[in-house]
């Protein structure tokens, strides 16, 4: 999540960059995606399979967007009616049949009828907290894919456990925090003017510490057509402060534990066996402990350490599995890293065949820092093409 901004290294002078591409603009930056290597042979011997694309992208609200806090952008490029169009036509290129974004704030008056015009239907889950605007999205096309069920995820629920282990427990109240800080920076640790504890109530107290207003959307789908194919989905976007490392494991713990649960009560009331690919902005790097965690259930994983214990489902991330991770996913002076990921449960039923390229950190569309007039975002999206083949 966005919260603060970085300040510019003393090297770098903001107005001159903003200056700079103020007055070199390029044009909209459209990716592509990318086959991945030997799928032909794997098309080739299962030929009926079942394709379709999932991108993933955090749009950055437009509540988070001030000069102050982008102060090498070109201000033309920050405006609220510049992004959101731009934003549009991006997805509207990308043509995805699945989008989760996060940090989706004006739902309802634009992003809701706007996609719908493209032919998207979609979930919604806005953050909680009276200051929150922005939230959790899930837009698929409805010509492609029925919703059948979904689930909301509110992580302020975790303080409920902690409340009911302390009825139980005692003095065990700080037992959340038992995962060493992480010591990545994150796109929310732009150390701008309002980075710091205050927002964060008493950071020994874990009733306070876990109530971070961060959510997520599961949501179970089954394709058009005589595939009846079965696919959840789930988008999230986990806290950003990279000090907070426990907090950010119990996210993704509890969201894990609650897909299992849904892909057990779609498995059960569909009689099918639904893929499975969990998707969003992680504010954490590979390697950090919330990515081992996350992969942690797969066996192959050269990534697992007895520290972080194994969950119920496997996940794999595509860009690690076909070409490996991108050196960046968010691009700013203050902070250039990897944060966002699409993991899919591996399967003999399921595989990516695609991934959405990236722009290297010397493309002329990034230099400087985004956002700018070629994204939108301090974001890239990230995206894969899978095919699922019949069993």
């Amino acid at each position: 999540m966005l919260k603060a901004l970085a300040s510019l290294p003393h090297s770098l002078s903001a107005t001159s960059v903003a200056r700079k591409m103020s007055t070199s603009p390029t044009p909209m930056s459209y990716p592509k995606f990318i086959s991945v290597e030997g799928v032909d042979i794997h098309s080739r011997t299962k030929p009926d399979g079942l394709r379709f694309s999932l991108v993933s992208y955090n749009i950055l609200a437009q509540v988070y967007v001030k000069s102050s806090f982008f102060p090498y952008s070109p201000p033309s490029s920050l405006k609220w009616k510049y992004r959101s169009n731009s934003i549009l036509d991006v997805l509207k290129n990308l043509g995805a049949d699945f989008f989760c974004l996060q940090e989706v704030d004006e739902f309802d008056s634009f992003y809701k009828g706007k996609m719908q015009e493209l032919g998207y239907s979609s979930i919604y889950m806005k953050r909680s907290g009276e200051k929150k605007r922005d939230g959790c999205g899930i837009f698929y096309k409805h010509d492609r894919a029925e919703l059948l069920l979904e689930e909301k995820i509110e992580y302020n629920d975790l303080v409920k456990t902690i409340q009911d282990e302390n009825s139980s427990n005692g003095d065990e109240q700080n037992n959340v925090q038992t995962t060493q800080p992480d010591k990545q920076k994150d796109d929310a640790t732009k150390a701008g003017p309002t980075s710091g504890t205050v927002d964060r109530g008493d950071p020994n107290d874990p009733h306070v510490r876990l109530k971070r207003d961060c959510v997520g959307i599961l949501a179970a789908f089954k394709f058009n057509g005589p595939s009846q194919q079965f696919l959840i989905v789930a988008n999230t976007h986990i806290y950003w402060d990279p000090e907070w490392a426990d907090v950010k494991i119990a996210q993704v713990k509890y969201l894990l534990s609650r897909l299992s649960q849904f892909k057990t009560l779609v498995s059960d009331r569909y009689e099918c066996k639904p893929e499975v690919i969990v998707a969003g902005d992680f504010n954490s790097q590979p390697g950090d402990p919330v990515y081992r965690y996350l992969i942690s259930g797969n066996p192959s994983s050269e990534l697992i350490t007895d520290c972080i214990e194994e969950h119920p489902i496997p996940l794999s991330s595509v860009y690690a599995s076909t070409r490996g991770e991108p050196p960046f996913t968010n691009y700013t002076p203050g902070f250039t890293g990897t944060l966002d990921y699409i993991l899919f449960c591996p399967s003999d039923h399921m595989k990516p065949i695609s991934y959405l390229e990236l722009p290297d950190s010397e493309a002329a569309d990034i230099v400087g820092g985004l956002p700018n007039l070629s994204h939108p975002s301090d974001h890239l999206p990230i995206g894969a093409e899978f095919e699922i083949i019949k069993e």
